[in-house]
């Protein structure tokens, strides 16, 4: 029957395995700058939110702000507005969805889905046919007007003529306050 020892460590198993450990950690070292590089940089990270006052912003005027390099329209409505785009029934619309990101995707196109107080339109001004940017208060509906293809909104952001597929976006944005908002 033989007898098996457990070999004693030798000094040759030590720097084995110090070069080993050595050998890691520096490569992880040598790696970090090119895994750090891939992180967004600081101006990436501060355009994923903005806040904005809408204190200055008159009855019937509407002012642009940027978010993640996209305009965001952010028109303050007069009652006319309100009541014309209460009253237009979702059937009647091209496109019967809200494209509001702070509801779940099935929710309808009524005005009141399109925003969260009936006075304030906010949403990404770009129109869905091919990426213009639409002029405000204008076409038939008294919104928005693409000039490239003709594609006309109303007073709450929804495709009502022309070539668009879908109504203009509304981003994420919550109140922080009755008069600021934060967007993203």
């Amino acid at each position: 029957m033989a007898t098996t020892t457990a070999a004693e460590p030798t000094r040759r198993d030590f720097i084995y395995l110090a070069t080993g450990a050595a050998a890691g950690v520096g490569a992880a070292l040598a790696a970090w700058p090119f895994i750090d590089q891939m992180n967004p940089s600081a101006s990436v990270l501060a355009l994923s939110s903005v806040e904005f006052d809408l204190t200055p912003v008159q009855v019937g005027q509407q002012v642009t702000t940027m978010w993640r390099g996209k305009p965001i329209f952010i028109r303050h409505r007069t009652p006319k507005e309100i009541a014309e785009a209460r009253a237009v029934p979702v059937s009647s619309l091209p496109d019967q969805l809200a494209r509001n990101a702070n509801l779940p995707d099935d929710a309808p196109a009524t005005d009141q889905d399109r925003m969260f107080k009936p006075e304030w339109l906010i949403m990404i001004g770009i129109c869905t046919h091919l990426g213009c940017i639409p002029l405000d208060h204008q076409g038939d509906y008294g919104g928005y007007l693409c000039p490239c293809h003709g594609s006309q909104y109303d007073t709450a952001g929804r495709i009502r003529k022309g070539p668009a597929p879908e109504n203009m976006y509304i981003p994420p944005y919550s109140y922080l306050s009755p008069t600021k908002i934060k967007i993203g």
